[in-house]
């Protein structure tokens, strides 16, 4: 006898292969059951991102610090969602359906196919000429836990006692203590933003605890209104995720990486949290929420809206990073939906003469760096590249070294363009693979 599931939308495999038995009838159930199968979503196989050009020489080894991590393919990475969920707790998916609630879990992603030993994807993971692509592919997603929108932060429901406690233990055996949260882009279905993050922990040599943020995207770039409305509706979901991660976990900082759209959710969020504690001085704030790095990689967000926001919560976490790229073609796509630019590749036209000043002064006197990614300087850089923070050896270095050691620009061998007149920007020079070896070298003997 047939049933709904022979009918399969493969979004945990490497293929994401979706595909109907051509004999199958379908009654009611089972067309309801495809058309939610539908909305989980079927994208293209993400491959580990090239190896990071300080993991290249052989002389930097973050694997070492955690031999244990090598002995499998498989990670784990904490997840926090309002996607609406489907199929079972132990095996769960998500649909692209917006939801004020937060659910939390746990997902294992398997680096590599089956065939492929922990000895090989080391091997694979610390040489810039990898032999062949490998495949990241979503084993399993437990949900451990869910806050409803009325819920308290401060007293969250008994059951979400068993996700604290696995992040905790998480971060208590980690090298790094610190959680680094990641929000991804748009045209992102649950398995490709569970993958993002799970390579970029694989590329702490697992030393970090990652958890990812994967909000609703409608998972194609020609629903990217849909994406743009929901990333709006979740930014003061994500508020609260934060102050409870502040609340419930023993992290020494709470980092954020927000990539592409994932900015329209978080540069709110951080408006939106500093308003709602407008009671209080920006330390003692900093000192509740732990807030270290903010990182925007490529954020497509409006321009001045960011700058305003910025403004508002500058100060509540230690330091906020605006990586730019002013060829990137996504951007400019998204400029024209919007009507303005966008901050990761910003028309500063737009700015009054106020706003203007307001910005280098920004850039010179607050915890605030901008990052000019010039194709011209970084060899293999596509001119109009979106992708670059972890498609780019030398950017996806620095995004590790930021976060691992709390770095600033220069220490982490970037150079600094300043005009007394203009913002102060920094970029990668040219002979930054030897400016990055002697900056690590350096941060290790600080003890950092």
């Amino acid at each position: 006898m047939r049933t709904a599931a022979h009918v399969a939308c493969h979004s945990y495999s490497p293929d994401t292969i979706c595909k109907r038995e051509p004999d199958v009838k379908l009654s009611n159930l089972a067309l309801a059951l495809l058309a939610m199968l539908t909305l989980v979503g079927c994208q293209p196989t993400v491959y580990l991102m090239p190896t990071p050009e300080a993991l290249r020489s052989g002389e930097h080894d973050p694997f070492a610090a955690n031999p244990e991590a090598q002995q499998k393919n498989q990670v784990t990475v904490a997840y926090a969602t309002n996607r609406l969920p489907v199929g079972l707790r132990h095996q769960r998916g998500y649909v692209t359906l917006y939801d004020d609630n937060i659910r939390l879990g746990a997902a294992q992603v398997r680096i590599g196919t089956e065939q492929l030993s922990a000895e090989e994807l080391y091997a694979q993971s610390t040489t810039a000429a990898r032999e062949f692509p490998i495949p990241l592919t979503l084993e399993q997603a437990v949900e451990l836990g869910q806050l409803d929108a009325e819920d308290e932060i401060a007293a969250p429901p008994a059951q979400l006692q068993a996700f604290f406690d696995t992040l905790n233990n998480a971060l208590e055996r980690s090298v790094d203590k610190d959680l680094v949260v990641y929000v991804h882009g748009a045209n992102n279905n649950f398995y490709r933003s569970m993958a993002q993050g799970a390579q970029y922990h694989h590329f702490t040599g697992r030393n970090s605890v990652i958890l990812v943020y994967s909000w609703p995207s409608a998972e194609s770039f020609l629903r990217y209104a849909v994406d743009v409305n929901n990333a709006r509706a979740s930014a003061p979901v994500f508020a609260r995720l934060l102050d409870l991660l502040a609340r419930h976990t023993q992290a020494r900082h709470i980092d954020v990486l927000a990539y592409s759209a994932g900015a329209q959710i978080v540069s709110p969020a951080l408006a939106q949290l500093r308003q709602s504690y407008a009671d209080e001085d920006v330390a003692s704030l900093q000192k509740r929420l732990r807030l270290g790095e903010v990182y925007f990689a490529a954020p497509d967000v409006d321009f001045v809206p960011f700058l305003d926001d910025l403004y508002t919560y500058i100060g509540m976490p230690k330091h906020v990073t605006l990586a730019t790229n002013p060829g990137d073609f996504v951007l400019a796509l998204a400029a024209g939906e919007h009507g303005v630019s966008r901050a990761g590749a910003p028309d500063t036209d737009e700015l009054t003469e106020e706003e203007r000043q307001a910005l280098i002064a920004a850039t010179r006197e607050m915890p605030f760096d901008v990052i000019w990614v010039e194709p011209d300087l970084i060899p293999g850089l596509g001119r109009r590249s979106h992708s670059f923070w972890y498609d780019h050896p030398w950017i996806s270095t620095d995004v590790l070294l930021q976060f691992l050691y709390h770095a600033r620009p220069a220490q982490r061998g970037l150079v600094a363009w300043e005009n007394e007149t203009q913002a102060r920007v920094w970029y990668f020079p040219p002979d930054y693979p030897q400016r990055v070896d002697a900056a690590i070298n350096q941060l290790k003997a600080a003890g950092r």
